[in-house]
């Protein structure tokens, strides 16, 4: 894994060699502080370790005193333009700003929020996407990496120069390639924490493909020490796709991993309801564990004995596994909740935890 300088974000090591933080952001009114906090709870069952809120106003401001207060999470506020909402935020009780100091205005303001930061030991996340881009730039790199680059570096400059260091960085496009090829360059010019993302990478079937590929591709180079799954839907999806991620990857593991095929005319049961319905289930574990879910006798068995816990089926039926060792023949009706009932009894018996 690159190896980067080392920020902390609400008691949260970010960079350094330490573990890649999955972050997502809240898409609640941040002025409803009930309803902002009840999805971040939400998001924190889910295994998010950082939540971002957008502070558009005062008012939203203000309410963060009370969500700072309660949230399970560090909560970074993310501002654009008017430095007076980052002063706000920041003595409202928030562990990090999101913001570019070139659209924050005067010199002596964004002075102001650094001030603010370093008494208060809270980083600052510089993002550039390509769809914010500065004209000069634009005209003359056009919306390419190098343009998104040299904006992300021209707002850390000014950082700099203030001699201020507790800084991450991110560049984004919702262009896959463009995205990758950015983030690839600014780890050749920099040794600053990376924030990884697709933005605007679309529904939660779509969005979650592109994120895959475009954060997978990333974090199997060594680059990344944050990530964010930037979907059109419930932030607790974003959640889920960027765990699979890691876990796929090998980074991080957190809850279960479901093995299941993709069934064929052997198939004699209902294997993509079964699944569906495991899958849903399996969300109240945090402990890593691998449960098979196959549907005949070609690779079943040999998949489900791979696994911790699993289930092949037959007609009409299937056959239970534990750690490779068949105990029990279930009627399918029943193999769901046979199987989660098999999880939780090896769970109490190996003292895993759930």
């Amino acid at each position: 894994m690159r190896r980067t300088r080392r920020i902390v974000l609400g008691g949260v090591p970010i960079g350094g060699g330490m573990p890649v933080v999955v972050q997502s952001m809240c898409n609640t009114d941040t002025r409803d502080a009930g309803a902002t906090l009840g999805q971040i709870r939400e998001l924190d069952a889910a295994g998010c370790e950082i939540v971002r809120c957008a502070v558009p106003d005062e008012e939203a401001a203000a309410a963060l005193r009370s969500i700072c207060a309660e949230s399970p999470l560090p909560v970074v506020a993310d501002i654009h333009f008017d430095y007076r909402l980052a002063l706000a935020a920041a003595e409202n009780g928030v562990a990090g700003l999101r913001i570019n100091p070139g659209n924050i205005g005067a010199r002596w303001k964004v002075a102001e929020v650094v001030a603010a930061c370093r008494e208060r030991a809270l980083p600052i996340r510089i993002g550039v996407n390509a769809g914010s881009l500065e004209k000069e730039l634009l005209e003359r790199y056009g919306p390419s990496p190098e343009a998104i680059v040299e904006s992300a570096l021209k707002h850390v400059r000014i950082l700099e120069e203030l001699d201020f260091g507790a800084v991450k960085i991110s560049v984004k496009a919702s262009d896959v390639r463009r995205t990758v090829a950015a983030c690839r360059l600014l780890a050749e010019r920099c040794d600053y924490p990376q924030h990884l993302g697709i933005t605007e990478a679309g529904t939660v079937r779509a969005g979650a493909i592109r994120s895959a590929i475009g954060i997978g591709m990333l974090l199997a180079e060594g680059i990344g020490d944050t990530v964010r799954v930037s979907l059109t839907g419930d932030p607790v999806e974003e959640v889920w796709v960027a765990w699979e991620i890691l876990k796929a990857l090998g980074l991080r593991q957190r809850g279960p991993t479901l093995v299941s095929c993709p069934t064929c005319g052997r198939c004699r049961i209902d294997l993509v309801g079964l699944a569906t319905e495991v899958e849903r289930r399996l969300r109240v574990y945090t402990a890593p564990f691998t449960v098979a879910v196959m549907g005949c006798a070609v690779n079943g068995p040999g998949e489900a004995r791979e696994a911790d816990v699993g289930i092949a089926g037959g007609a009409g039926e299937g056959l239970l596994f534990r750690h490779g060792v068949v105990v029990g023949k279930v009627p399918e009706e029943r193999l769901a909740d046979a199987l989660l009932d098999e999880i939780a009894s090896m769970l109490k018996e190996e003292g895993r935890g759930q």
